[in-house]
Order: C-alpha cells, then structure tokens, then sequence
C-alpha cells in the first residue's frame, strides 16, 4: 500500500511547487479586488452591455454583417481581463515581493525564487482562463453570443496574447520601486494597451496614425486575432508575430532588469 501511494505521489521537484501554487491561490483569493476585476468586472459589462444597449445586437457592416456582440466585443473584454491581470495584478505581488525580501530569502533556500515566479505566473494563468471561460460561456447561455468558430486557433492567440501582456507585467514589476506604486504604474500602462487594443474605439474607426501604432502595439494585434479565430476568419501573420516579438523583448528585459530586493 505504501508504494503505491508513494508512486502516485508527485515527484519531489514538483512538490515544492505545487505548495506555492496553493499558497499562492489563497493569497489571491483574500483580495477581493484581485478576483473582481479581471474576473466579474468585464463579465458584468459584457453582460450588462451587451443586454441593454440596441446597437450591440444588431448587424454591423464594418464587421461584414456581424453583431458586435457576437465576437467583437466579447473579445474585447477577454483581452481586459488579461490586461488587468497582467498590469496590476502581477506588478503589484512582484514589487510587494521584492520589496518585502520575500525573493531575496526564498534564494537562500532550496525552494527558490524561481519557483514562486512560476508558482505566480500559474495561478495569473488560471484566474485567466477562469476569467475567458465564464466570458464565452455567459455570453453565449445570457446573450446569445456565438462562440468561437475556431476553438484551438482561439486558444492558442490567447496564449500568446496572454504570455506577451504577462510578460510586461514581468517588466513592470522589476521597474516598478514599491508595491504601492506598482498599481499606479500599471494602470498607466493599462489604458493605453486597451485603447490601441480597440476597446475603447475600433481599430477600423481610429485615424491612420493611431490605427499605424495599434497594429505595432502588443494588444492591437492581440485582439485583431481573437476577433478573427472567434469568427472564423483568416489570422494575419502579423497579429502572431508581434505578440511574439513583445513577449521575447519584455522577458529579455525584465530578466536583465529584475532585482531580488
């Protein structure tokens, strides 16, 4: 009996990990506003949006006869809810984390400060996919909304779309000099992310030099691709490639620039 539950077990290595993520989970579910913002929040205005304003059910001809909140706009809100994530929650623990010494002691020991980044990133990840998923889904049984055409092309974009936009928060967090400032500068990160993203304006609706800079920017192109794999549409190579680069220039950066305290 007891080599059996020894096998079953997981392997030592492993084991520390899965602690943090625990601690880490609990941590994050003693703030409410960790939960409620990236969660609920863009739920809510998906929800109450999309069921009191007339113009989100009926067709639009900029978006070839699609109702915005069909794709568009819940699509919108998915990428809130990775950026709120990714710019106030991340930048936020890691700065307290720094700030406290907490990684500076973990490095003395045989856990590492590696394994409460990746605990970190894991449990950011699953509040994500917690947030996408009751997105699509009360979209759908609420509103009506389609869901997405392309289910594995739509969950790959959200992977590199997501890795990109924590990648930044990574960034943020080894810049930013307290954990009470990481908020702020988060924040001023936040809204012009979601600007060239199309949430407050469309990108088709910008000007040409702010639809110019959005196509560069890490979330226009982010939700050009959801908006596409959600309705079936063709992905441009473009909306891959420049998450990609964001994610490989924000990670070199944020390990060249990352501090223990």
């Amino acid at each position: 009996m007891s080599s059996v539950s020894t096998a079953t077990r997981a392997p030592a290595p492993v084991r520390p990990l899965l602690t943090l993520i625990g601690v880490e989970t609990r941590l994050i579910l003693r703030d409410p506003a960790a939960v409620t913002l990236p969660v609920l929040l863009p739920l809510a205005l998906l929800l109450i949006l999309g069921g009191t304003v007339p113009d989100f059910k009926r067709p639009m001809p900029d978006l070839g006869g699609a109702r915005l909140i069909d794709a568009y706009y819940p699509a919108m809100m998915v990428m809130l809810s990775v950026a709120i994530i990714a710019t106030s929650v991340l930048p936020t623990v890691f700065a307290t984390y720094r700030e406290n010494g907490v990684l500076r002691r973990m490095s003395t020991t045989p856990v590492g400060p590696g394994r409460v980044i990746a605990a970190q990133l894991i449990v950011s990840l699953a509040m994500g996919v917690v947030a996408i998923a009751a997105m699509v889904a009360g979209g759908h049984l609420v509103l009506g909304a389609r869901l997405p055409e392309r289910p594995f092309a739509f969950a790959g974009i959200v992977l590199l779309g997501t890795a990109a936009l924590y990648a930044i928060g990574l960034l943020l967090g080894a810049l930013a000099p307290s954990g009470r400032a990481a908020p702020g500068i988060g924040a001023m990160v936040m809204f012009p992310l979601l600007f060239f993203g199309g949430v407050w304006l469309p990108r088709h609706a910008m000007p040409e030099a702010l639809d110019l800079i959005s196509r560069f920017s890490p979330t226009g192109p982010f939700g050009e691709a959801l908006h596409a794999a959600w309705t079936g549409a063709a992905i441009p190579a473009e909306t891959v490639l420049v998450p990609a680069a964001w994610l490989l220039a924000a990670t070199g950066l944020a390990v060249r620039l990352f501090r223990w305290e």
